[in-house]
């Protein structure tokens, strides 16, 4: 069987793909179609999401294990996962994470199933419109950039937590098992 699989991201106006894809390929052969497809480079470890209804992200599927996941969790690698285990019905949801260090991703959409053939190598099937750039810069995101250089005398007159309460004659030492003299003799 064949799937043919849509995908499109929300920060390009008039970008799609379409990719017809063998049901018993992997993630990984999936992961490296949309990646040919949009002239990426293979340099990112990239990951699906398989979806639900209402694209609330379900399960993960890495490009490695990284162990950093409780032992009680399955694991599933791109590599060693068939397409057909998780996709089961047309309209299927998966997000595709190509830029993990600002989570921005492609939505991809299981347009239709073709029953009674089969595919050796993925196909782009459809491409209009150009790819978001895959690893976004720091003037590319929301986040503000931090431009001031501080200084440590710009802390001088600050009024921190509890200062107003400190009085230095207060202080015990010997509360806190601290002694007069050098602790090193």
């Amino acid at each position: 069987m064949i799937y043919r699989i849509k995908f499109i991201s929300d920060e390009t106006d008039g970008f799609v793909r379409e990719i017809e894809i063998d049901s018993e390929a992997t993630f990984l052969d999936l992961n490296k179609a949309i990646l040919d497809s949009c002239n990426y480079p293979d340099d990112q470890m990239t990951s699906f999401y398989i979806c639900d209804e209402e694209w609330e992200r379900k399960q993960q599927i890495t490009r490695e294990d990284m162990g950093s996941e409780a032992s009680d969790v399955d694991i599933y690698t791109m590599d060693k996962v068939k397409l057909s285990e998780f996709i089961e019905d047309e309209e299927q949801k998966l997000e595709f994470v190509f830029d993990p260090f600002n989570e921005r991703v492609f939505y991809l959409d299981v347009k239709e199933f073709i029953p009674g053939k089969n595919l050796d190598n993925a196909v782009v099937v459809r491409s209009a419109g150009q790819a978001p750039v895959q690893i976004a810069s720091i003037e590319d995101t929301d986040m503000p950039a931090n431009t001031k250089k501080g200084n440590i005398d710009d802390f001088e007159n600050e009024d921190f937590y509890g200062s107003d309460d400190f009085e230095n004659d207060e202080f015990d030492p010997e509360g806190y098992e601290i002694s007069e003299g050098n602790p090193y003799q």
